[in-house]
């Protein structure tokens, strides 16, 4: 189906600025201000938004998050096929990168209406670029799993990952996080916490994950958080001292893991056979 042939409603993506409102685009106002219709993730901070950018709204505003993503995407197609130009809008950053967006994306372009986008800020590349981080090739994880077992076992997937990482993270859960990390990927691994991108208290911490684990332990970081972790070497680590394996071994142990699973997480990091570090576990007893 062509675009003629459905009218001229279309979507348009709109990205939004982290923090600091100096970073909204001259284009981000105009699309604000000649939408018929703005799917915001939260109306609130979209209404603090075109005041800070001294924009006037004309069009229809409606709440576009996670819990009526499904049915309202269907209710901004229908506005499509009325010509509307939708534009959907997330609380920073582009839409549908971790946020409300892609379900709207699909549908508009399996009925026929084309999707632009108004680029703006994103916080994956921002702290990508500024993890001092590997950024020729990198993977981009998005949200890890809430509960510490299916945490741990996404990260054992990604362990062996040669790319820099970046992921989201909340506050409260990103101490916990840290030392999953430290357990499965290694405590010398390298990784950046970005927090409070562009904003007045923006703090970027480098270190190990070790040393960034024990600083996230110390106190709970607050603010929006971007992690950035390094890709695993491109050859196996050299095998380390018997008690450096009991000891990632017991770590993981009091991560949650079982001790069989344990050693095999350990074994396969190490690029070493289960039984050698089993041996080495229980000669150590």
């Amino acid at each position: 189906m062509s675009r003629e042939e459905v009218g001229s409603g279309r979507v348009v993506l709109a990205g939004a600025p982290l923090g600091n409102i100096g970073d909204a685009s001259s284009r981000l106002r105009e699309v604000l201000a000649a939408a018929d219709v703005i799917a915001a993730e939260d109306t609130r901070r979209l209404g603090r938004l075109v005041k800070d950018l001294e924009v006037t709204v004309r069009g229809k505003v409606v709440s576009y998050f996670e819990g009526n993503e499904v049915w309202r995407s269907q209710e901004l197609v229908n506005e499509l096929a009325g010509g509307a130009m939708v534009v959907v809008i997330t609380d920073g950053g582009m839409p549908s990168v971790s946020d409300p967006g892609f379900r709207l994306v699909r549908a508009a372009l399996e009925a026929g209406y084309p999707v632009t986008a108004a680029p703006g800020p994103s916080a994956v590349t921002t702290a990508l670029a500024l993890s001092g981080l590997p950024s020729d090739r990198f993977v981009f994880e998005g949200f890890l799993p809430r509960t510490g077992s299916n945490r741990r076992s996404r990260l054992k997937e990604l362990a062996s990952e040669p790319r820099t990482l970046v992921f989201f993270e909340a506050p409260h859960r990103i101490a916990g996080a840290l030392t999953d990390f430290a357990a499965t990927f290694g405590a010398e691994r390298p990784a950046a916490v970005c927090r409070e991108l562009t904003k007045t208290y923006e703090e970027i911490r480098r270190g190990t994950l070790e040393e960034l684990a024990a600083w996230a332990a110390d106190g709970e970081p607050r603010g929006e958080i971007t992690l950035v972790v390094g890709g695993a070497p491109d050859r196996p680590a050299e095998r380390p001292a018997d008690e450096e394996l009991r000891t990632a071994v017991a770590r993981l142990e009091t991560a949650g893991d079982s001790r069989r699973d344990a050693i095999q997480a350990i074994a396969d990091q190490y690029g070493l056979k289960k039984r050698d570090v089993y041996n080495v576990v229980h000669s150590g007893r």
